[in-house]
């Protein structure tokens, strides 16, 4: 099996890189920074512009999946051109896969994989979303969602199975948002935001990973929600990443309106409500290795206690 991932630098395509080597599966991999390609026996690196249509053909060469991460942050200030870029960076991507593969004669159907995300659901607390949902949150983060999914499915018109994951708020000491979550908690200035009710549905990076070669390897095609089991509200994920940190919570609740000054729209993400179900894809086989968010922050953070302090108590207790 040969695997082509763009964005495969990323926090989501390093771990599934990663992966890829442990099961022996080549990876082949699209960047627009010409000094991160290497020619490796089992590791290829190919040079696309997205913005101008430009991509390396040789980089589907013996490829039966395409697994698509590519997409601007958006931890970032949504300023009005980042906004645009943030929806810019997944359309073009995904456009100059399609017309790539749209003038190539393809022998054999190629499964495509794309990231999608979970803010594609409306914000609600008492509502528990599975990925039969057809109302679309009113946000921009709705907006970019709905067009980018429907980029996505063009891929239908070629010889390709088409997979969506809607990803979820991803788990890793590596990237996205825990650091600086836990950062805050290591500084005795963590708290939940607003009411702490909203709910954040959330998965281990290496449970994500393993979804996305789970959808390859089993031929699975649809929407798929890319989150654990059990979703948590915002003051219990504060109070789980205290407690495997060892600190202390005694800061009030942060108004919303606060971080609104502080981060403008993007506050947004902070304050948002979407339960989402992870049944579907339990039902075809997946099994989740870190069910509970305990569980999950304890991996991701006492084993590197451990490691960096072998004598600490703290992480004898939970290792």
């Amino acid at each position: 099996m040969k695997v082509l991932i763009t964005g495969a630098t990323g926090l989501i395509g390093t771990a599934i890189t990663d992966l890829c080597f442990e099961k022996g599966i080549s990876v082949n991999y699209l960047t627009t920074d010409k000094s991160k390609i290497k020619n490796e026996t089992n590791y290829r690196g190919f040079y696309w512009e997205p913005k101008a249509n430009k991509i390396d053909l040789n980089c589907f060469e013996g490829v039966t999946a395409i697994i698509n991460l590519a997409g601007a942050s958006i931890a970032k200030r949504w300023t009005k051109s980042y906004k645009n870029e943030i929806l810019s960076s997944r359309v073009d991507s995904v456009n100059t896969l399609y017309n790539a593969l749209k003038n190539l004669d393809l022998e054999e159907s190629i499964s495509f994989i794309s990231a999608s995300a979970i803010g594609i659901y409306p914000n609600s607390l008492p509502n528990f979303y599975t990925e039969e949902e057809t109302e679309i949150d009113t946000s921009f983060l709705g907006d970019v969602t709905e067009i980018w999914e429907k980029e996505i499915d063009k891929f239908k018109s070629l010889k390709c199975s088409v997979t969506k994951i809607r990803v979820g708020l991803v788990l890793s000491s590596k990237g996205g948002a825990l650091p600086n979550m836990a950062n805050a908690v290591r500084r005795y200035i963590g708290a939940s935001f607003g009411s702490g009710r909203q709910w954040q549905s959330w998965i281990h990076v290496n449970d994500l990973a393993r979804m996305f070669l789970y959808v390859i390897e089993n031929r699975l095609s649809g929407v798929y929600n890319g989150v654990a089991p059990n979703p948590v509200t915002n003051t219990k994920m504060v109070k789980e990443l205290a407690k495997v940190l060892n600190r202390p919570l005694f800061l009030p609740n942060i108004p919303q309106f606060v971080m609104k000054f502080i981060l403008g729209e993007m506050s947004y993400l902070l304050f948002v409500s979407q339960r989402v179900s992870s049944k579907k894809i339990e039902k075809k086989g997946f099994n989740f290795k870190y069910n509970n968010i305990c569980r999950a922050l304890e991996n991701i953070y006492l084993k590197e206690v451990n490691e960096d302090n072998p004598d600490d108590v703290l992480a004898k207790e939970y290792v």
